[in-house]
């Protein structure tokens, strides 16, 4: 794929340039918030576990709830979708700023705003991510998503340290404040924002529909699978340097909140370097080399952690870190990207951050858990030794090339006309499609259909079955349902242009005189007529 080579690439373009910025500055506010509430914890309670579950309480919503956004991001104008994301957060982080100036916060209250603010970054991250493709071409998206992931790094490396010193001079309630002034970049950015919209012949899907297809869509990709089992390692090992940070700058280097705020920098500076180094490192290696390396870093780093007295080694093994850390989150985004078409990318992506941060909330508790009992040492080598794992199942599960396939949609169906006037709700439809094979080609007839199998299933075909004329051997006959007419259009207008190839080598295949016959019938039992038939007149799809 033509790719520009320069990270700043995507900066060209106005309207990622404009949004790009301005999410910077809610990044900054966002980690000193977090700051804020980390160490506000400590002086809250002193137990380790209820620590590390302010990092599970931002992470977990974006688990329970990320799928649900995805449909949405998928469904509606992802731009509102991101300013409702933003007031929701804008209205929790005034109300959370509020309670810590009187004094009213405790350790259960402030679990439950940063839960609240997670839900608002749960909402906003698949439309975000989502939104991408939509700002840059696809040349530029492996780029821009880099960029992404560099400038949230970017504030990191700035915005914890900053954390700091307000924490230390001010209080947690001056980071809140923050956070609170630091939405109002974005939602301008957004109000500007007016994206072109594709208009769309057929209604918009139901939720629990959109859910389904978006996990019909991830269970047939192996693409995305491999994705999904890796995130949910990476996120599990990696989540113990976020969610024990703040104990190991006080227990094991005998620091205070300026040294924590270091620390995090330190890690927010090597996420950087990653992500300057990234478009290099993916000329140079293969994917599932730089995830190989990225696991093996992030391991040696904790290792670091657990065993150094001294914040200036600390840190400088939480530098590989964070390069460790956005080498892997940006190569599995942007393989999700690139394996996705734009009617799923939203639910795509959502199910990608659904798993990663499923394991960065279970992880948090689970090191949690382990540094309360057996000490934050022994939980750091544990984190370690999960990574480790995940270096291995790399050999069955690698990542897949960098190599793009065109998954602009198909666009060769044509609606049929139809002698029987139904509604788009009618069904269920019942598809066949003969085919005449020569035995000559049976060995690829039967290969090709398996993975015509996959795509039917994908694009939302059910009950697929290929089947053989006992009485006409060289006759196979393809057939599969959907539930009603108007899932038949949107399963056929699901076809990419990479689908293609599977289609027009059947077509060569088939030795008939004429395309392969396709038979479109309706399912009916022997019943008294349904409210299927009706006067003669167009089928309108948004009824």
């Amino acid at each position: 794929m033509p790719s520009n080579s320069s990270t700043l690439a995507p900066l060209k373009h106005e309207t990622y340039r404009t949004i790009w910025f301005a999410s910077l500055a809610s990044n900054f506010g966002g980690l000193i918030q977090a700051v804020g509430a980390a160490w506000m914890m400590t002086t809250l309670t002193a137990s380790e576990d209820m620590v590390a579950l302010v990092q599970t309480s931002t992470a977990l919503p974006i688990m329970l709830f990320s799928l649900i956004s995805g449909a949405l991001a998928d469904n509606f104008d992802r731009r509102q979708v991101m300013l409702t994301a933003q007031f929701l957060m804008l209205a929790v982080s005034t109300i959370l700023t509020a309670c810590a100036l009187l004094g009213w916060i405790t350790p259960w209250l402030l679990l439950f705003f940063t839960f609240l603010i997670g839900c608002g970054t749960a909402l906003n991250n698949p439309s975000w991510q989502a939104s991408v493709g939509d700002m840059v071409p696809r040349a530029d998206l492996p780029n821009a998503v880099t960029l992404n992931s560099m400038g949230f790094n970017m504030t990191r490396s700035v915005g914890p340290a900053i954390g700091g010193v307000i924490v230390a001079t001010a209080g947690a309630a001056a980071a809140f404040m923050v956070n609170t002034l630091s939405y109002f970049a974005l939602i301008y950015a957004l109000t500007r924002w007016k994206p072109s919209l594709p208009a769309s012949s057929l209604p918009r899907e139901s939720l629990g529909s959109a859910i389904s297809a978006g996990l019909r869509y991830v269970s047939m990709s192996p693409n995305l699978e491999k994705v999904l089992i890796r995130g949910l390692i990476f996120g599990v090992g990696a989540s113990s340097v976020l969610a024990l940070l703040p104990i190991v700058a006080i227990d094991l280097v005998a620091g205070g909140p300026l040294t924590y705020g270091f620390m995090l920098g330190s890690f927010g500076i090597g996420a950087i370097g990653g992500g300057a180094l990234n478009a290099r490192l993916r000329e140079m290696f293969s994917s599932e080399t730089i995830i190989r390396y990225a696991f093996a870093g992030f391991a040696i780093s904790m290792v670091i952690a657990a065993s150094s007295p001294f914040a200036v080694l600390t840190s400088a093994g939480l530098l590989v870190s964070g390069a460790c850390w956005v080498l892997a989150l940006s190569l599995f985004n942007t393989i999700v990207q690139l394996s996705t078409p734009r009617w799923v990318v939203g639910r795509a992506l959502s199910l990608y951050q659904t798993v990663t941060f499923g394991g960065i909330a279970g992880g948090s508790w689970l090191w949690g858990v382990a540094a309360d009992r057996f000490g934050v040492s022994n939980a750091l080598y544990g984190s370690a030794a999960v990574m480790l794992i995940g270096i291995v199942i790399g050999f069955r599960f690698s990542m897949p090339a960098f190599a793009s396939l065109n998954l602009d949609p198909l666009n060769r169906f044509i609606e049929p006309a139809l002698g029987l006037d139904i509604t788009p709700r009618s069904g269920p439809i019942v598809i066949q499609v003969d085919y005449q094979i020569g035995d000559s080609d049976l060995p690829e007839f039967l290969k090709l259909m398996g993975e015509r199998r996959r795509i039917r299933i994908r694009d939302g075909a059910r009950n697929w079955a290929l089947m053989r004329d006992l009485e006409n051997p060289g006759t196979w006959t393809e057939t599969y349902h959907t539930p009603t007419w108007v899932e038949y259009i949107r399963h056929n207008q699901r076809r990419t242009q990479a689908d293609a190839e599977n289609a027009d080598r059947l077509r060569a295949l088939h030795r008939g005189m004429a395309a392969p016959h396709v038979h479109r019938m309706i399912e009916r039992q022997t019943i008294p007529p349904s409210d299927d038939v009706f006067h003669k007149a167009p089928i309108d799809l948004h009824h």
